[in-house]
């Protein structure tokens, strides 16, 4: 499946798949937030979703699609975060082997999370050479099937069921909503969310968030051509990755605006969804809130009210930036 035949059928198809399996989170609303924006905001929480994060979606979705052959060998990827977490118990729920190769410098937390879900922690130098390296070795001797932590079809198809869901839960409020805004680091849930969104209805526009320390989506829209990402420094440490040969198509032909915002624009949104919407959520989530409270959002026209999707609460509580 390519990029151009990621269609709005497989997010449909992957609603099923999903079903019964993925929670389906709630979305929030905070009056305080609201007039701070200038316009309804409707949060989708998916810092309440398995392994405190969206990528459980993806995760589940790939696993499910594969052959019973190929399942038998396993699964493995390369991830520090959230996708390590999501694909092993991803994995462990379909009863097959998984494979996590992780950096020895990722949080010893994170390891240990990823091992209690019955994968195999696989260390590696911390860089994405060694990444990509030490996947494929292990891929050659397991025969396991690799899932990319966000450049594959069935995972952008995965992720992009929670704004399936976000809508729909507005609707209900008996709400249209106006926009939607999702983080942008490799872009799979951005893209998913794209997909979702405008298959849904071509109207509703679509934004994207991103860290200024880390903003090779910004800077690849702005030049209408894929920019990489080389030295990334921010706090959203789930957003350091560069764009997909998949998902760069999809933004840069669908989406809006990208919305790039500092760390310390980051951490004071974190901090307004802890205190004022009672959300724990981790600084990559909170890029969202940041982007729609900055005065380049706010200043945008026939914009009255905002999903925004909250990627994860996933927080290391031994390091909060406050």
């Amino acid at each position: 499946m390519s990029e151009s035949s990621i269609r709005f059928e497989d997010v449909l198809s992957a609603v099923e798949v999903i079903r019964g399996v993925a929670h389906r989170t709630p979305v929030v609303t905070c009056r305080t937030l609201d007039d701070l924006a200038g316009r309804r905001l409707f949060f989708k929480a998916e810092n309440l979703q398995k392994v405190g994060a969206f990528k459980f979606r993806g995760a589940f979705n790939a696993v499910s699609r594969l052959s019973d052959e190929a399942a038998a060998a396993g699964v493995v990827t390369h991830s520090s975060g959230n996708h390590a977490q999501a694909l092993a118990l991803a994995a462990r729920m379909r009863g097959i082997p998984a494979f996590i190769v992780m950096p020895r410098t990722a949080s010893p937390v994170k390891q240990a999370a990823v091992r209690d879900y019955g994968a195999e922690v696989v260390l590696c130098e911390p860089t994405l050479a060694a990444r990509e390296s030490t996947a494929a070795e292990v891929q050659q001797r397991t025969g396991a099937t690799f899932i990319h932590p966000y450049d594959h079809p069935h995972i952008i198809a995965g992720q992009g069921t929670a704004t399936l869901e976000l809508v729909e839960q507005v609707d209900e409020l008996g709400v249209s909503l106006s926009a939607v805004i999702a983080p942008v680091g490799g872009g799979g849930l951005l893209s998913g969310t794209t997909i979702a969104a405008h298959g849904l209805n071509r109207g509703l526009r679509v934004f994207a968030a991103e860290p200024v320390g880390a903003d090779d989506a910004a800077r690849s829209k702005a030049a209408g051509e894929f920019v990489p990402q080389t030295s990334p420094n921010t706090i959203a440490d789930g957003l350091l990755t560069s764009l997909g040969q998949l998902t760069w198509p999809i933004i840069r032909d669908q989406v809006e605006q990208i919305i790039t915002v500092s760390d310390e624009q980051i951490v004071a949104a974190m901090r307004l969804l802890w205190e004022r919407a009672k959300l724990l959520i981790e600084p990559s989530s909170a890029v969202v809130l940041a982007a729609v409270l900055d005065d380049r959002f706010r200043e945008l026209p026939d914009i009255d009210s905002v999903g925004l999707i909250l990627s994860g609460g996933n927080v290391n509580l031994d390091k909060l930036p406050w």
